[in-house]
């Protein structure tokens, strides 16, 4: 299972220079993994650089992987990994939802670089492998 994080829809939907690394798991929606956290800040930011219509277009792309809704255990786990890895609410949220899944994290969130069960990759490099 894959869990693409918000940086990498966001990079995906956009064309930047790191989509290629992100447009695998995306588009094996069978094994596709998607937190309600990542649609909202996903829907959130393509309404403002864009526009609602596309934010719209955005979320039903995502919908085509399996929606996870928050539930206890998963803000239960999120609030310890916040606490142990020192991660922001929204990526504790990823990661704890991942980890309840079996999901590997693809990301270039370099809150998430040095955990274990992330693929990441820097900000801003450009290729077309890994």
């Amino acid at each position: 299972m894959n869990l693409v994080d918000t940086s990498g829809w966001i990079e995906y939907f956009f064309g930047g220079p790191n989509a290629w690394f992100f447009s695998a798991p995306v588009e094996a929606t069978n094994d596709l993994i998607v937190p309600v956290i990542c649609l909202y800040e996903v829907f959130k930011k393509v309404n403002l650089v864009a526009d609602e219509a596309r934010a719209l277009q955005a979320v039903a792309h995502m919908n085509q992987g399996t929606v996870v809704d928050l539930t206890e255990s998963i803000a239960l786990s999120a609030a310890l990994l916040s606490i142990r890895h020192r991660l922001p609410m929204a990526d504790s949220l990823i990661l704890a939802t991942s980890r309840a899944h079996g999901a590997l994290v693809w990301t270039q969130d370099s809150h998430f670089a040095e955990l274990p069960g992330v693929k990441f990759i820097k900000a801003g490099i450009s290729g077309n492998n890994c």
